[in-house]
């Protein structure tokens, strides 16, 4: 499969689940920071898993469960917290949760994908640019959870 189709099928399909969820991106955001994390700390013990399943352990099974382990915060994220009550704000939102998690995806799919073409110069920026999305992701990430709620803080009234 080309690398290009790949890349639009994986963008488009993060994109249409952080649209429809509605959720902001920054929550989303910083669970995809999480998970990498995670992924990084677990994806060893997920091949061991998968073995004692009997799932044969080759680079395309450890990518799949990398991925599995990166997106499952995220994933699980979609299903609770604040929503976008504009259109324009669900839209930007979701090409940043798209755009996070493609470049958070990289490392595997470097792993089992071999770019050609146009998909080869696609493939290559977001190596090349991989940690400049992903700290301006995060950052963008952390502000957009400074603008979704006024901070709350307990005890304190205000007096009139």
């Amino acid at each position: 499969m080309d690398v290009l189709i790949l890349f639009t099928i994986i963008i488009a399909g993060l994109f249409a689940a952080a649209f429809f969820a509605r959720r902001r991106f920054g929550l989303l955001g910083l669970a995809l920071a999480a998970g990498s994390l995670l992924s990084g700390l677990w994806s060893y013990d997920g091949g061991l898993v998968a073995s004692l399943f009997s799932i044969p352990s080759n680079p395309l099974t450890a990518a799949v469960i990398y991925a599995i382990i990166l997106l499952l915060p995220a994933a699980l994220l979609l299903f609770h917290g604040e929503k976008y009550k504009t259109i324009f704000g669900r839209v930007i939102g979701s090409v940043l949760f798209a755009l996070l998690a493609t470049a958070f995806l990289i490392e595997p799919l470097s792993r089992v994908v071999t770019p050609q073409g146009i998909g080869q110069d696609i493939f290559r920026w977001f190596g090349e640019y991989k940690s400049l999305v992903i700290g301006s992701g995060l950052i963008l990430a952390i502000v957009d959870l400074f603008l979704s709620k006024p901070a709350h803080f307990p005890g304190r009234h205000h007096k009139h």
